[in-house]
């Protein structure tokens, strides 16, 4: 079996754009689940008031 050069070349290039296409959707598979985490916690609601430690003693 015989191979050019200009084939494995190209047979080259499809495999590194086939690689980019994959690292493409896992990055965006991460996002997703990185988002649907953010999405998910659980935050607890401020119930200070706003000027709370507004005023800072800076005397040592």
């Amino acid at each position: 079996m015989d191979i050019s050069g200009t084939s494995a070349s190209s047979v080259s290039g499809a495999l590194e754009i086939k690689s980019a296409q994959l690292a493409k959707n896992l990055q965006k598979q991460e996002g997703q689940a990185a988002l649907q985490l953010i999405e998910s916690a659980n935050v607890p609601k401020s119930s200070s008031s706003p000027g709370l430690g507004s005023i800072i003693n800076t005397y040592a």
